[in-house]
């Protein structure tokens, strides 16, 4: 067989993912507070962006972006129309005159954003509101420190104290032995378990414990609890105490179920996680995207804009593109201001779709939206795609991280999206409403007589749902419920 080269010429068509596509796409995934974070960080890093207050009437993008379907973006609609700047002319700002560096230093010299400098005509609602001011959470190991360095320990203590606490994890817990403790400080055991028993004294209650059982024994001896049956309970039964059988403790232990009850409930209110009120983690409040109000009949969908800057291309920087002699400034200026374009008509193509993808889950969950969560219909990503011509997987990214104020309370949108099982009348039945169903069946049941899963399934098939008992045991363990063998309590509370 002979070898030979041979040139072929070949057409093929392939998806390209530009930068602005990517941005595209980005914008329209984050949630709220990543939005703004983004926008803060595209002003600071483009000098052509800056901020319009309300008061000044901005023309429309007359330039066309492709949204992240590939389709043409519109900015036009009847019900909600973005406000936008237009492109910056590059041609017709030659013929602007000499830029008054006066005018800008007073105006434009001073301020992040592009307002007056002089800050005596701001307004109040400008300055950031005190809860979101940054502040620096005190940890658990800074609250530990600070109890060491006013203790009466000595100098060599007190270093040793500080590596116990070094070793401690995010539940309060020392997770290392004493040997390597000791090891690490250059001191012996004695020492090191000496100072390990005054740390355990620190607050929070049943810190630098090595185990569940000290870590709960150590809080029953501060309540003054060191010799009473919960501690026995907790130093040699704490395996049967998790199983609650409490007639085998009350028979080996001879006492009796009531007592076993009583030392249970008092074990019950002990903290197994010491460390559990200083984690790391800031506490983020939700901000709805959306709000959905019911005006007569009809449902209203209002975007939250609050908060989000509206977004211009700088007439200084416009003039300075006209009057630049050097080509590399020019073109530094002219990508700039694309830039900026495609960030502004991003934006608006992402509350645009965001509005649609509203729009259109109203249609489908109109009966939950008056009635409640009985009355979530299944519903997937596709049916909301078909709805308003786009596809699934821009769908799903307008959903992501974002929250809707209903009449109902505040819900993730992706909450309206659900499975479907099957009743005995053929009919679809929301997988979200038959977990609400169970969780009314375990809080209306008898703390003494908890029903099992079998009894839960055997109860919504009376109520024309069929479903299987492993699926009930599903979305028990979903929503964070106990089985019944846990459930149960012997005695009143």
């Amino acid at each position: 067989m002979a070898l030979e080269t041979k040139l072929y010429q070949k057409l093929t068509q392939q998806l390209v993912m530009t930068p602005q596509l990517r941005m595209a796409i980005k914008i329209l995934q984050v949630g709220r507070m990543e939005l703004e974070a983004m926008i803060v960080d595209e002003m600071a890093q483009n000098p052509v962006l800056e901020e319009v207050s309300e008061s000044v009437e901005e023309p429309k993008l007359e330039t066309e972006v492709p949204s992240v379907d590939g389709q043409t973006a519109s900015t036009s609609s009847d019900e909600w129309q973005p406000e936008a700047e237009a492109a910056p002319d590059v041609a017709a700002a030659s013929g602007l005159g000499e830029i008054d560096w006066k005018d800008y230093v007073e105006n434009y010299g001073n301020d992040f954003h592009g307002a007056p400098a002089s800050g005596g005509g701001e307004d109040d609602d400008k300055r950031p509101a005190l809860e979101n001011t940054l502040v620096r959470t005190n940890s658990l190991v800074d609250h530990l420190m600070w109890q060491l360095r006013l203790s009466d320990m000595t100098e060599a203590e007190q270093t040793l104290g500080g590596v116990i606490i070094a070793n401690l994890d995010a539940d309060g817990y020392l997770r290392c032995s004493v040997e390597e403790i000791a090891f690490m400080a250059g001191v012996d055991v004695e020492t090191t378990e000496n100072v390990l028993a005054r740390v355990q004294c620190f607050d929070p209650p049943g810190v630098a414990a090595r185990s569940l059982s000290e870590c709960l024994l150590i809080q029953l001896r501060q309540k003054g609890l060191g010799g009473s049956l919960a501690a026995t309970l907790v130093r040699d039964h704490i395996s049967g105490l998790e199983g609650r059988r409490f007639d085998k403790l009350a028979r080996e232990l001879k006492v009796g179920m009531a007592e076993i009850a009583d030392a249970a409930r008092v074990i019950a209110t002990l903290e197994p996680k010491p460390g559990r009120d200083y984690g790391d983690g800031d506490i983020r409040y939700i901000t709805p995207d959306v709000y959905i109000q019911k005006v007569a009949d009809e449902f209203v969908v209002t975007l939250n804009d609050e908060g989000l800057p509206r977004l211009r291309v700088s007439q200084f920087y416009r003039r300075v593109l006209g009057q630049s002699e050097t080509s590399e400034a020019k073109g530094y200026i002219q990508d700039k201001m694309r830039a900026a374009a495609w960030l502004i008509k991003s934006i608006h193509q992402r509350q645009r779709t965001l509005y649609m993808v509203t729009q259109s889950i109203i249609k489908f969950q109109r009966e939950f939206l008056e009635h409640g969560v009985s009355h979530l219909r299944p519903l997937v990503l596709k049916d909301v795609a078909n709805d308003i011509g786009m596809h699934e997987s821009t769908v799903s990214r307008a959903t992501a991280n974002k929250y809707a104020h209903t009449p109902q309370g505040i819900f993730e949108l992706k909450y309206f999206f659900t499975s479907s099982l099957r009743s005995s009348e053929g009919e679809d039945v929301s997988a979200e409403s038959v977990r609400k169903k169970i969780r009314e069946m375990i809080s209306a049941e008898d703390p003494k007589r908890p029903f099992s899963d079998q009894c839960i399934a055997e109860r919504l098939a009376k109520d024309n749902i069929d479903i299987a008992r492993r699926t009930v045991a599903k979305y028990r363990e979903l929503m964070g419920i106990l089985p019944s063998s846990k459930r149960k309590q012997f005695f009143g509370s």
